[in-house]
């Protein structure tokens, strides 16, 4: 399939492009690489711009006569949309807008989108199913799910089909070493973790140890980025014209900050000092998915369901490339 990613040289879009390039899809990256790196795309498959720029959007799905399109570019730092909520609206919304319009023009009419669990805001009920109410906290997520809304409606109205991927908290590095987590600033927990044990930082911040959680912090559900990859691959290659599918993608266990904390350390042998500090504003204690409804859709089940083998995954990465992609570029 001649699949388009926008925001493919971001961390999940990467690794989606790395994985459907091996598979034998005929790939384009479509990304600004405002945030992404041309390092982490496959090889003579980057087209740099942006989704404001209709017109060259138009022209890449014409003249690579682009079937589907995977949809990653997004602004996605929860804080700054919170500070900065006109750059969320408009990259993540009016952004999206214009390449649905695109897509209409060139008549590309299958799409799988990057949501999230912050959709979601704080659940009534963990874990979280497709049917729990949509009630965001923060710009990133009301944004987030304003494209979902907008899917719908030009499913209805158009015959768009899609799939809306409501993932937890993205993880590890690929399979082959080549590709991982690379963020400036880094907000993530795991490589911030790691960065302790690279020697990069002095220690990890634990906001707040008085959830109502068994050890006090708050439990998130880890997915392995490899496991996310392969359900937007088995997405795209189930979508039909009219499919509206709106699915969670987790592991349906979570881990705590401390526990992933212990994994970091028997993973990489260091001491990890930890210090406790205040609570952030808007983390709710407990997210976990209950993907039930993606492994009946899609057949799709996740590779990684523990901690410490993603927590390795991730390590072996950073340990090849202890300054990101300035170290060493993927391959292939």
């Amino acid at each position: 399939m001649r699949v388009l990613l926008t925001g493919g040289a971001g961390y999940v879009g990467s690794h989606a492009a790395g994985m459907l390039h091996r598979t034998g899809h005929e790939i384009w990256v479509y990304d600004n690489l405002s945030e992404g790196h041309a390092a982490a795309v496959p090889q003579g498959r980057l087209i740099v711009g942006d989704l404001m720029d209709r017109a060259h959007l138009e022209s890449v799905f014409r003249e690579q006569r682009i079937e589907a399109v995977m949809h990653f570019a997004a602004s996605c730092y929860v804080g700054v949309s919170v500070t900065d909520p006109a750059s969320y609206y408009q990259n993540n919304i009016v952004g999206t807008l214009s390449l649905l319009d695109a897509m209409r023009a060139a008549e590309v009419g299958r799409i799988v989108f990057s949501s999230t669990c912050a959709t979601y805001g704080v659940p009534d009920a963990v874990p979280i199913t497709e049917n729990e109410k949509q009630t965001p906290i923060n710009p990133y997520g009301f944004t987030k799910l304003a494209i979902e809304h907008a899917l719908a409606d030009y499913s209805h109205a158009y015959g768009l089909g899609y799939a809306a991927l409501r993932y937890f908290n993205a993880s590890g590095a690929s399979d082959e070493n080549i590709r991982g987590e690379d963020h400036d600033p880094e907000t993530h927990l795991i490589p911030l973790v790691l960065q302790v044990a690279l020697g990069q930082r002095k220690d990890i911040k634990i906001f707040g140890d008085d959830y109502p959680t068994p050890d006090g912090t708050c439990i998130r559900d880890y997915i392995h980025v490899e496991d996310l990859a392969s359900a937007h691959m088995a997405a795209l290659e189930m979508l039909g014209a009219g499919t509206q599918w709106k699915l969670n993608l987790g592991t349906g266990s979570g881990a705590s900050v401390k526990e992933v904390i212990d994994a970091c350390r028997k993973v990489t042998g260091h001491p990890i000092p930890a210090a406790v500090v205040s609570r952030r504003e808007g983390d709710p204690p407990e997210l976990v998915a209950d993907a039930t409804l993606a492994n009946e859709t899609l057949g799709w089940q996740p590779k990684y369901d523990h901690i410490e083998p993603i927590v390795a995954s991730a390590w072996r990465w950073h340990q090849d490339h202890p300054r990101g992609y300035d170290d060493r570029g993927a391959k292939g």
